[in-house]
């Protein structure tokens, strides 16, 4: 694994911190599923950790009512604490664990009790102000890669014990 040097205006993710740090995001945040825009938020927070693209979490007031519902599937993160898994129905469309959240998160992450976060690669576009996110390699990680930011970002075959 090589870093890679953010050029002026730009991030690296191997400057972000472990444990991850929260943060307001300052961007308008939306999300596209079915044609449909199913999350539209101005108070969305970025959780940035070594390595990974930022998460980032919506506000459930930001989120359309009754699109989403509960998945069985939960994780566990060491620093967050259990994570619920979101589905989404718009239109007659369907995905399954399409985001997450943490009805319950560590004393460091309270001020993301039950914020969302959609994984960009099972809904059909996120959008940072305009600039369409790109997907986090793998299936696990839900990370929003946009151009001001540069990796290698863990989550791609062979990068899981970085």
């Amino acid at each position: 694994m090589k870093r890679i040097e953010p050029k002026p205006g730009q991030e690296s993710v191997w400057d972000y911190p472990r444990p991850p740090r929260i943060e307001p995001e300052a961007r308008r945040v939306r999300v596209m599923f079915g044609g449909v825009t199913i999350a539209d938020s101005t108070d969305a927070m970025r959780v940035l950790e070594t390595s990974h693209p930022p998460g980032i979490y919506i506000p459930p007031q930001d989120i359309s009512t009754g699109v989403l519902m509960p998945n069985p599937l939960t994780t566990m993160c060491e620093w967050k604490g259990r994570a619920a898994y979101w589905d989404l129905a718009v239109g007659g469309r369907s995905a399954d664990a399409v985001g997450w959240s943490y009805p319950d998160p560590t004393p460091p992450f309270r001020s993301i009790v039950d914020y969302v976060s959609f994984y960009p690669g099972r809904v059909d576009e996120c959008y940072l102000d305009d600039e369409l996110v790109t997907a986090q390699a793998g299936n696990f990680y839900g990370g929003w890669v946009t151009s001001e930011i540069v990796g290698p970002f863990k989550g791609a075959a062979g990068t899981w014990g970085w």
